[in-house]
């Protein structure tokens, strides 16, 4: 899992430092999917940049742990390398690549694992085999990557995470650009694997009609606060989903979970 202990995101500038949130103190647990909601600016990427170590906080830790006993290892402390091997990351940048077939790209997974020159040994090969069936893009393995949909490029570079072998994957944004029966399959692989792998799956979205049917946490950013953190049950009930959701012309059922649009 991983647990956040009094952490402050934001960008340091030069006369004082932007903070977009703090004292978040909380965890990401494994075998679940969680997803990131929340307005547009309210720092859901920040969030995810942080945690995945492309920027540092402005205060706090953040460990990966093994179990509730385990105080875990602060991802400040690890190299490059050793990063490659506990978090994986899908962003919502298409792959500029050509000539490239899927199953290569997928191969490039194991990056942090097979060394300078690349080569892939029978170890290897099989995990991403494996990866490749998990997702379901077995027929599309000998495809270019300049030649697939959007969804199928999606589920391509959720397979390079999961040939990366982390036990955390973090995911920017992974419905955007899909219809909408793709976006429901995305997120419905995404809770599949979660419970398959017992990996740490924790993604941002702006589908929230669909997190909130399929997801088992929401964590709920709004402006300089701290995430509300629950099931989207429990965020019903206490009011936040309402509080976020509710404007003019737009309704929050908290009983069905579901949104309706007031014609004026």
């Amino acid at each position: 899992m991983i647990i956040l202990k009094d952490l402050t995101i934001g960008y340091r500038q030069k006369d004082n430092n932007k903070v977009v949130a703090e004292h978040i103190n909380a965890q990401i647990e494994a075998g679940v999917l969680t997803c990131l909601i929340g307005p547009n600016g309210v720092g859901k990427s920040t969030l995810l940049r942080t945690l995945s170590a492309f920027q540092p906080p402005l205060g706090g830790k953040i460990f990966i742990s093994k179990d509730n006993e385990d105080k875990g290892v602060d991802i400040s402390t690890l190299t490059d390398k050793q990063m490659a091997k506990m978090i994986g990351v899908v962003l919502t940048t298409k792959p500029d690549v050509q000539n490239m077939t899927v199953e290569e790209l997928v191969a490039l997974g194991r990056s942090p694992y097979t060394g300078f020159w690349g080569r892939l040994h029978d170890e290897d090969k099989t995990i991403v085999e494996e990866s490749i069936r998990m997702v379901g893009i077995e027929a599309l393995k000998d495809r270019m990557v300049q030649t697939l949909s959007d969804g199928e490029r999606q589920k391509m570079m959720i397979a390079k995470a999961l040939a990366q072998q982390t036990p955390v994957i973090f995911l920017d944004e992974p419905t955007a650009f899909l219809d909408y029966p793709s976006k429901v399959d995305m997120l419905q692989l995404l809770h599949q694997l979660s419970r398959e792998t017992h990996k740490t799956i924790f993604l941002s979205t702006h589908d929230l009609e669909l997190a909130l049917q399929i997801t088992d946490t929401l964590w709920l950013m709004q402006p300089h606060e701290a995430p509300v953190i629950g099931t989207p049950k429990d965020l019903a009930v206490n009011g936040a989903l309402s509080k976020f959701i509710d404007r003019e012309g737009i309704r929050f059922d908290r009983e069905t979970l579901s949104i309706r649009v007031v014609k004026r």
